[in-house]
């Protein structure tokens, strides 16, 4: 569904609005993702070890996989009571999948989240709760669109990210959602702790 055409009234999140209301740092809110000033949802450091300095490292994993940590420990206990849910992260190829040049901090906290992901699964499968993570590469979204135009020569950005996908195109929002939609659907029922690669092949050697 278009988010634009999306009737955001009929859609409540107070339930998860109260699983983390004393998790502080955390709020739960309904996001419009064509609205690039509602989306602030990680970090991409642009560099190596000896580029990363505490203060960049520090707030790469805060941003990209702490969140996760607190927001997994605010819903899973209701889950365990009810006996169900599914949790999705959202991961990046460039991870323990795909080793990627001067992406250092980004690259190890989607790692992270990976390992977070697997071990929640291994540790509450028999509770009924299952958890998987989302591994993208470069999807047109306006974070993308802000980083390429803030480059010298945004054609040639644009270019160089199209370039290095082997299907000749970036991935599109709703093939992410879409996925995304099925791992938190009854219909993934038999799947968990499992990296879901979505990246157009650039994983492949």
């Amino acid at each position: 569904m278009d988010c634009e055409e999306a009737d955001w009234d009929q859609i409540n999140i107070s339930k998860l609005e109260q699983e983390v209301k004393d998790v502080p740092g955390i709020e739960a809110k309904l996001l419009n993702v064509a609205d690039k000033d509602q989306v602030t949802a990680l970090v991409v450091h642009n560099g190596t070890i000896m580029d990363c300095e505490e203060a960049d490292w520090d707030q790469t994993m805060n941003v990209n996989l702490k969140s996760m940590y607190f927001l997994c420990r605010a819903v899973i206990p209701k889950m365990v009571a009810q006996g169900s849910g599914s949790i999705v992260n959202m991961s990046s190829s460039a991870s323990n999948i795909k080793g990627v040049p001067m992406r250092f901090a980004y690259s190890v906290s989607k790692a992270g989240i990976n390992g977070l992901t697997k071990a929640i699964a291994a540790d509450f499968i028999t509770k009924g709760v299952r958890c998987n993570s989302i591994c993208p590469a470069t999807v047109e979204t306006p974070s993308l669109k802000e980083r390429i135009n803030a480059t010298p020569d945004p054609v040639k950005a644009r270019a160089d990210f199209i370039a290095r996908q082997k299907m000749g195109r970036v991935g599109k929002p709703e093939e992410i959602a879409a996925l995304a939609l099925y791992l938190a659907s009854d219909e993934s029922g038999y799947t968990t702790g499992q990296e879901l690669v979505i990246d157009g092949g650039w994983s492949l050697a």
